[in-house]
């Protein structure tokens, strides 16, 4: 099975999280349960399948992370002499030459992309252009709606 990227803190965000499910959110679950079998009948027990909707989903959510941290490779990019270029975990700002926006992006694994807190996935259209660019390099982004391009302002490896 092919590794997939994971900075350090996606990895520990994933792993907090696999430690609340099992050791917060299943015991809850399973209080819940219990409480609504002692209210009989299963079949109209309405708090009875809600918890059991909920048992099945924190479980499918445990087995995703397992799978997810199985199969990482966790790349520090404190520890990786990329020699001034960009690789996957560097924090890049760029400039728009067409509109001189200026925005900072980390590229990271897909599951820990959120483009609301400037973490980009490696396979977007941005970060593939990106990779293995210098600063003050100028990359053009095939973008939906066409094509952008970018100044490289700075790299960060934090």
């Amino acid at each position: 099975m092919n590794k997939v990227p994971l900075t350090v803190v996606g990895a520990n965000k994933l792993r907090a999280e696999l430690e609340q499910l099992k050791s917060v959110v299943r015991p809850r679950i399973i209080a819940d349960i219990a409480t609504a079998r002692e209210h009989g009948d299963l079949k109209e027990n309405a708090e009875y399948h809600a918890a059991r909707e909920q048992q099945s989903f924190t479980e499918g959510r445990i087995k995703d992370i397992d799978g997810k941290l199985s199969n990482a490779e966790i790349i520090d990019v404190t520890q990786v002499d990329a020699n001034g270029r960009i690789i996957f975990g560097t924090t890049v700002e760029i400039e728009n030459l067409e509109t001189d926006e200026v925005v900072t992006y980390q590229i990271v694994g897909q599951d820990e992309a959120n483009i609301k807190e400037h973490r980009i996935s490696i396979g977007s259209p941005i970060a593939r252009a990106l990779i293995g660019k210098e600063k003050e390099d100028v990359v053009t982004v095939k973008a939906p709606g066409g094509d952008i391009d970018y100044e490289i302002l700075s790299i960060k490896y934090i």
